[in-house]
């Protein structure tokens, strides 16, 4: 018996193969047989990503006016099926009255889950790893080619204090909570396509749990961090004319000479207003994705949009929306900012002589400050009567 019903399975499939009606247009296709319910063709036509007419499904919806009165198993529904219900759910011609009030309550359906997760999955994953090994394998190269960059004439021996310990507690709280956070998310982005081979489901469903809490928990260290660092540094940030010529001269990286500058030069400066604009985003994004019913922010970004560019994007967001916009967009600029702070940590660190000690223990030497910020050990100078402390 049951190898006569695969033989007749294999004969229908190659009845199908060799005579496709199921690619033809939509309207040649009949569905009496079935009721007008979708047919095998609707089913093979969609999966080919063909166009099918939905009429079908979506004007057949039942008519609860003309249904005589039922009760019993049948229900409250009288003569309309559960198929005519969920039909009006999915072409949105019904109105749920839930019993669950929420500001999701009446959304039953959101077809914006898959492009969401396709996109996340595919070229966020993609790119944005792609950018983090990119700019490793650059500063490498970098590194062989150029070399760390020495204190002309070696150190000096006596220190100027360059940050105090207000300033350096602000840089690593920032600094220390943005590692975590980035780690954390990097776990909680791309953790089951490459740790779950590694480390199997169990091990893992633990410490992305955990990476969650951290991630959510650690995000207001960083906040903190962010806004100790403007209010200590933004003075000393503002461009001026120094910054162009700096850039102009490459810094100093590919020569002998440094360009002059004040406390900041124009790199940290780039540094600077990076970090701060896209650190109030992801934090913005974050808090959206911690509080979706009281923090929405696309449905009124995109209104803003529209209002200066004349473009058509959505205003009217369901929270489900809401959170997949913001999701992206976080992922996004944290990609974003983690290739423009492995740079930073770079040249802060192995990529140049000297520079570490200024938020190691704020204690720099005059000779590396002289040649890197000569204009603001000018200042400090001055302010002290004195060439400097030991």
């Amino acid at each position: 018996m049951n190898l006569k019903f695969f033989g007749a399975a294999v004969f229908a499939l190659a009845a199908l193969v060799a005579n496709p009606t199921w690619a033809e247009e939509p309207g040649a296709v009949d569905r009496s047989a079935t009721g007008g319910a979708q047919t095998l063709e609707d089913i093979m036509a969609r999966q080919e990503r063909l166009k099918v007419d939905e009429s079908f499904r979506s004007e057949n919806l039942g008519n609860p006016a003309n249904a005589a009165p039922i009760s019993g198993e049948l229900g409250t529904n009288g003569g309309r099926s559960d198929a005519d219900v969920w039909r009006g759910l999915r072409y949105n011609e019904l109105d749920p009255q839930t019993q669950v009030k929420s500001p999701a309550a009446n959304v039953l359906i959101q077809d914006g889950g898959m492009p969401w997760y396709k996109l996340r999955e595919g070229p966020v994953i993609t790119y944005g790893g792609g950018a983090i090994l990119g700019m490793i394998a650059l500063l490498a190269v970098f590194y062989f080619i150029r070399g760390r960059i020495r204190i002309d004439g070696g150190p000096a021996g006596t220190t100027i204090e360059r940050f105090k310990a207000i300033e350096r507690f602000g840089h690593w709280l920032l600094a220390g909570s943005f590692i975590a956070l980035g780690l954390t998310g990097l776990i909680t982005l791309m953790g089951r396509s490459f740790l779950i081979p590694v480390m199997g489901p169990e091990a893992f469903a633990t410490l992305a749990a955990g990476s969650k809490w951290l991630h959510n928990n650690v995000a207001w260290a960083f906040m903190l961090g962010l806004v100790m660092t403007f209010c200590m540094w933004v003075m000393h940030n503002i461009p001026n004319k120094l910054d162009w010529q700096w850039i102009k001269a490459g810094g100093g990286i590919f020569t002998k000479g440094h360009p002059s500058a004040k406390k900041f030069n124009a790199g940290q400066k780039i540094i600077f207003w990076t970090v701060m604009v896209l650190g109030v985003s992801v934090s913005l994004s974050g808090l959206s994705l911690l509080f979706p019913f009281q923090m929405p922010m696309f449905a009124d970004t995109f209104g803003l949009i529209n209002s200066v560019l004349g473009t058509s994007l959505p205003t009217e967001l369901a929270p489900h929306e809401e959170m997949q916009y913001a999701n992206i967009w976080h992922s996004i600029v944290a990609f974003v900012m983690m290739v423009a702070i492995i740079a930073h940590i770079y040249i802060g660190s192995v990529g140049m002589e000297g520079a570490f000690d200024a938020m190691g223990n704020g204690q720099v030497d005059v000779e590396w400050a002289r040649q890197h910020h000569d204009l603001w050990v000018a200042e400090v100078e001055a302010k002290q009567g004195k060439g400097g402390s030991s």
